[in-house]
């Protein structure tokens, strides 16, 4: 009983620590945003500033960010439906007929870095012509996606009970009939957060797009290296440019974090 205080104080205290190394950052990067060149270099305008939004107008209007954002958009959602189309199945053929060498291929393309294909990607989309497009980009996020869908989705199969296919197979259904009528609408939770964390991941993608996009494709995270020179750093254009790229995220995250930890902690409360 003693302790128990004491526990308080620390568990208090850490998650103040924690909270404030996660936040730091995104405050200083929305307030940099805010600020001219010149304050952002000088130390007494770290909290007393006055704000402007010449660096979002410089964003949104100079840099054609409207269209990087719909590019971002487009990449990003392709390749999340398109990776749930080919991994809910793959997933739920591995989980119910014990495919455990596909299993191992899928974890293997989940571990290896997506980095060391890139060379032999843009040679081989070099000779298809395929480069600077949008299905390039879509196929290479794939490459992240994918894995992700079927590593959730496996689990979330594994934890349905086999009795309900079990009985719609004797009453005549085929197991992909019985597989379309009951077990995928028990997976919605599943597919869901499978779905909402390969968009997030394809929305944050920037090696793939950087090496296999061109000046019309670009997506958001490349198109803010615009404001990085070989001379010089528009810090303030940079900071607005992140912000752009990254409070969609956050305001999607805090809509359905709930979904997604229902999603990930569903496989182990069932069964």
């Amino acid at each position: 009983m003693r302790t128990r205080p004491a526990y308080r104080i620390f568990r208090a205290t850490a998650l103040t620590v924690v909270v404030l190394v996660l936040v730091a950052p995104l405050v200083w990067m929305v307030a940099a945003s805010l600020k001219t060149n010149v304050d952002i270099y000088d130390p007494a305008k770290a909290l007393s500033f006055s704000p402007t939004l010449d660096n979002y107008g410089k964003v949104l209007q100079q840099a054609n960010y409207v269209e990087f954002i719909l590019n971002s958009l487009w990449v990003a959602f392709a390749a999340t439906v398109a990776s749930l189309i080919l991994g809910v199945p793959a997933a739920y053929s591995m989980s119910r007929f014990s495919m455990k060498k596909s299993a191992l291929v899928v974890l293997m393309a989940r571990i290896i870095p997506g980095v060391s294909l890139l060379v032999p990607w843009f040679y081989v989309f070099s000779n298809l012509r395929m480069v600077g497009g949008f299905g390039v980009l879509i196929i290479s996020h794939m490459f992240v996606s994918l894995p992700l869908v079927v590593y959730i989705m496996m689990g979330y199969f594994d934890s349905l009970p086999t009795e309900l296919e079990e009985a719609a197979l004797v009453d005549g259904l085929t197991h992909v009939g019985a597989f379309r009528r009951i077990t995928l609408p028990l997976s919605v939770p599943g597919i869901a957060t499978s779905g909402i964390l390969s968009f997030i991941f394809s929305w944050n993608n920037f090696m793939f797009a950087l090496v296999l996009s061109d000046a019309d494709t670009k997506t958001l995270p490349v198109a803010i290296f615009d404001f990085v020179g070989y001379a010089s750093i528009d810090w303030g254009g940079l900071m607005a440019a992140t912000t752009v790229v990254t409070l969609p995220i956050m305001v999607i995250a805090l809509f359905v974090q709930k979904y997604v930890v229902s999603g990930l902690t569903a496989g182990a409360t069932k069964g």
